[in-house]
This record gives C-alpha cells, structure tokens and sequence, in this order.
C-alpha cells in the first residue's frame, strides 16, 4: 500500500510541474483534471470520502467545465479546420 501511495504523490507532483510549465491552455487544464483526479483517489486512501469526492466533483468536474467554456468564451479553443484555414489564406496572400 505504501508504494501505491508513493506513486500517487509522484504523479501528483509530476502533474503540478506540468501544469505550471505546458503552454498550451487545453493541455494545462486536462493535466489540472488528472491533479484533481489524483488527489481524490489520495483523500480516499487518507480515509476521508467526503473530502475525495468534494475533490472530484469541483476540482476535476465544475472547475474544469468552467475553464472549458471561458477558452470558448476567449476563443482560445478554435476548430482545427479554422486553423487550417487562416494557414491556407496567409500562405495564398504571400
């Protein structure tokens, strides 16, 4: 059990530095999610259901549900073929 517990904190670390170093939004906020997600599995193995599953519900569910929509809102997550697109216009122009 106690290296199961290790693992975790090595994931969770491991998910703290990768969300403070990625550049991408969309990634930051699914590695943010497995943090969450982590960190209930963590609270359940501490012995508080409570707490894992307040974890679960607001961390890795409202949380990012709300990240996810204000990308949207700031149209930071575009279709790929909007991408595709400008890179076809711009090279056309050149």
């Amino acid at each position: 059990m106690q290296i199961f517990i290790n693992l975790l904190l090595g994931f969770l670390i491991i998910c703290a530095v990768a969300a403070s170093l990625s550049k991408n939004l969309l990634n930051t906020i699914l590695i943010f999610m497995s943090y969450s997600l982590i960190m209930s599995i963590i609270w359940i193995t501490l012995e508080s259901p409570d707490l894992a599953i307040t974890e679960a519900a607001v961390g890795a569910g409202v949380t990012s549900v709300l990240f996810f929509v204000t990308l949207k809102k700031i149209r930071a997550m575009v279709k790929s073929d909007n991408k595709e697109g400008e890179k076809a216009n711009e090279q056309e122009n050149s």
